[in-house]
């Protein structure tokens, strides 16, 4: 069977103009491509043929921004800001990586999630210290492989201290908890380029579907030499130079403190704004931020989840589309968020910009928020050309949706239903390439009682290990809540915007930051 045709459905298009239009018609696929778009179409006598009455056919979503290393702790945490949560998430005294079932396991769990709620691309930068490990990261592309979803994958590059990546770290941490971070040898940018030409080497590409990313951690967080290295190998590679800036007050300061500048300035002087940056959050960028990074055709994700539960902030949205950046919808991980539905993000970030300010002209359309769950998420991964929209010549990464279900009934705007009204329930069949991967409620590529049982048997033993990791780290728990109290004591005085709200110079309200 080399062809699949949807007949007589509704169909969904997005367009690079921000906009979407519905109409009725049919789809042909051939050989996982689009090969045709239009009524009555003739398919081979072989072919599949679904009956797209009643059926609304759409992109698959892209998650521009994840970490595969956070899905066991789902429902963990709560009420921490971002440098303390990282304490427990992410902790600074470590034990042995993952066991490499589990680290598949984790990975796929999220693949899984992600299918059934019409993902068909993620963008996933794992964690897997202390080091960068090739067969480790095959094992992560084998996961995604096996579920059969579309996947950038990485693992963060950083290295520089912990506490020289933080403002006032030094300062305000005893040396006797200091003494404890002996990390080692940084990693050169050498040894990372090395790792990295290994990675394009063996695993890029794989199955067509699953590619290597180049992920530094920060700037703060990496030496201006890898940096340059990342975004030399990204540019030769076309693939994205992926990175998260701008995330939480702490790091609207920390440009400021370290650098005498914003970190997206600090970025420009070092040559690393570019069409491949890619820039995870940007919730505290100043309007310059935002100018050079339009200038320079930078895509930021979105975490509009996320950056609520961290108490980040609200990045200012419709700024950043004004000053020409593209945007992409990210879950984050599944520890700062809770759950891989970009349905979620999708509704949250279409009301939450509803408070910038009295002019309820510049709030955020639905339009925007699909385009942004879609072929602009496509774009911040530089996939922009295979998937995002249902074009013909573009890979069927798509999914079918029951208009007789609650979200949709009656149907008025396809949009607005799907961004302030669907949560994913209404899914019937999700496409990756056109290879059907979720199909009536159930996945076709794996088993997934059978995963859920092996994670029910496995994960408590390692959770319990963590638990006893959690407790180590704690000791660095006042620590940081200092550091982050000084950076919102600092922010006062940096003439900035917190997200879409507007404040005069030395006016911003700490309530609100």
């Amino acid at each position: 069977m080399s062809q699949t045709l949807i007949r007589n459905t509704r169909i969904l298009a997005v367009d690079a103009a921000h906009g979407t239009t519905s109409f009725d018609g049919d789809l042909l696929i051939s050989k996982g491509v689009i090969t045709a778009i239009g009524s009555h179409l003739p398919a081979a006598p072989d072919a599949l043929v679904i009956d797209g009455r009643d059926r609304l056919v759409m992109p698959g979503l892209v998650n521009a921004h994840t970490h595969s290393s956070e899905t066991f702790f789902r429902g963990r945490y709560e009420r921490m800001p971002l440098e303390i949560w990282l304490l427990y998430a992410y902790p600074l005294l470590m034990n042995d990586p993952i066991g490499e079932r589990l680290l598949y396991l984790r990975s796929l769990l999220l693949a899984m999630e992600s299918l059934r709620n019409g993902v068909t691309t993620l963008c996933d930068d794992f964690f897997d210290p202390p080091t960068h490990d090739l067969s480790r990261l095959e094992t992560v592309f084998r996961a995604y492989d096996d579920a059969g979803i579309r996947a950038n994958v990485s693992s963060a590059a950083m290295n520089v201290h912990t506490l020289d990546a933080l403002p006032f770290a030094r300062e305000v941490m005893p040396a006797r908890l200091q003494a404890l971070l002996d990390f080692g040898p940084p990693m050169t940018a050498n040894a990372y380029v090395d790792y990295c030409k290994a990675a394009f080497a063996s695993l890029h590409g794989r199955a067509g579907r699953v590619n290597f990313m180049i992920v530094p951690s920060a700037p703060q967080r990496c030496t201006p030499d890898l940096m340059a290295a990342c975004m030399e190998l990204a540019i030769a590679r076309r693939v994205p130079f992926h990175t998260h800036v701008l995330e939480t007050r702490t790091q609207a300061v920390t440009g400021h403190e370290l650098h005498g500048k914003s970190l997206i300035a600090y970025m420009r002087d070092l040559g690393l704004l570019k069409r491949n940056t890619t820039i995870a959050h940007s919730v505290w960028a100043s309007d310059e931020d935002m100018r050079l990074m339009g200038e320079a055709g930078v895509s930021v994700a979105h975490n509009a989840i996320s950056n609520q539960k961290l108490g980040a902030g609200i990045a200012p949205l419709r700024r950043l589309l004004d000053a020409g950046v593209t945007l992409g919808l990210g879950t984050d991980g599944v520890s700062s968020n809770d759950t891989a539905r970009v349905f979620d993000v999708m509704r949250v970030a279409g009301l939450v910009h509803c408070v910038s300010g009295p002019d309820y002209g510049k709030w955020v359309s639905a339009d925007e928020i699909l385009h942004m769950a879609t072929l602009g998420g496509a774009k911040t991964a530089m996939l922009d050309h295979v998937t995002g929209s249902l074009e013909v010549g573009k890979s069927a990464d798509l999914m079918i949706l029951n208009l007789r279900s609650y979200p949709f009934m009656p149907l008025n705007d396809a949009a607005k239903h799907l961004v302030h009204a669907e949560n994913g329930s209404s899914i019937e069949t999700v496409m990756v390439a056109g290879r059907i991967v979720m199909q009536n409620g159930r996945l076709t590529t794996v088993d997934e009682d059978a995963v859920f049982a092996e994670l029910a048997e496995l994960v408590p033993a390692w959770l319990a290990e963590h638990a006893e990791l959690e407790r180590r780290n704690s000791i660095f728990e006042p620590a940081m809540a200092e550091i982050h109290r000084r950076a919102a004591l600092a922010g006062l005085g940096i003439n900035r915007y917190q997200g879409d709200l507007p404040f005069p110079a030395g006016l911003n309200d700490p309530a609100l930051m």
